[in-house]
């Protein structure tokens, strides 16, 4: 404790503003937040969030960490009960956008960069002749997307519905994963496609071959 202490009083000012500002966060999930949530674990917190409604349907591990600006909202049906689950130990940076009507569950240790957008919502634009607005249908249907553990979504990612990216793969910045991602591989692009993948037999990453990435991009 003593050690902690110590270097918290050695660091630069806005390192210190920072920490302290962190430490309210703290209080705030643990006094607040796991009154209002399904669940919000200890040493999580959610720095000034720009919206989160029907936060009953979501849990939070241990020790996750959300910066500012995130969107963490919950589009009931009626139907079925959402849920919108989010592991131990996981970092979501600024400005990510997560949206759930049925099942979206991020893993433990995941990492989710800036500006990064989860949904498992459909608008429908099919019948011409329906009088609302596209942006305000919404498919009623099992959709999902669940985020293996140790996984990382670079800057920009934007995962749709009906997707499932493996345990520790790696996503390249500004791709849109429109399909399954495997366990251990990296994938980039628009629409993303499987690069690599760790082969445990050579204990090494090897490429993906170019006729297998053809095969992905179709959708």
């Amino acid at each position: 404790m003593l050690r902690k202490i110590v270097h918290f009083w050695r660091e630069p000012l806005l390192n210190k503003v920072y920490h302290l500002g962190t430490a309210y966060y703290k209080a705030k999930g643990f006094l607040l937040y796991r009154l209002l949530f399904a669940d919000f674990g200890n040493g999580s917190y959610i720095r000034r969030p720009l919206l989160i409604l029907y936060p009953n349907f979501i849990q939070i591990g241990k020790k996750v960490g959300i910066r500012d600006g995130v969107r963490l909202e919950i589009v009931p049906s009626g139907i079925r009960v959402p849920s919108l689950a989010i592991g131990d130990n996981t970092n979501i940076e600024q400005n990510v956008h997560i949206v759930c009507r049925n099942r979206v569950h991020i893993g433990s240790n995941v990492s989710i960069t800036a500006n990064c957008a989860i949904v498992d919502v459909t608008h429908p634009f099919e019948d011409v002749s329906d009088p609302n607005k596209i942006g305000s249908r919404v498919r009623d249907d099992e959709s999902f997307v669940e985020i293996g553990d140790g996984a990382f979504l670079g800057f920009g990612t934007v995962v749709l519905p009906g997707v499932r990216i493996g345990s520790k793969a790696v996503i390249g910045a500004n791709s849109v994963v429109v399909r399954d991602v495997p366990d251990y591989s990296v994938a980039a692009g628009v629409p993303a496609v499987v690069k690599q993948a760790y082969d445990f037999a050579k204990q090494e990453w090897t490429r993906v071959p170019a006729a297998d990435k053809r095969e992905q991009v179709k959708i």
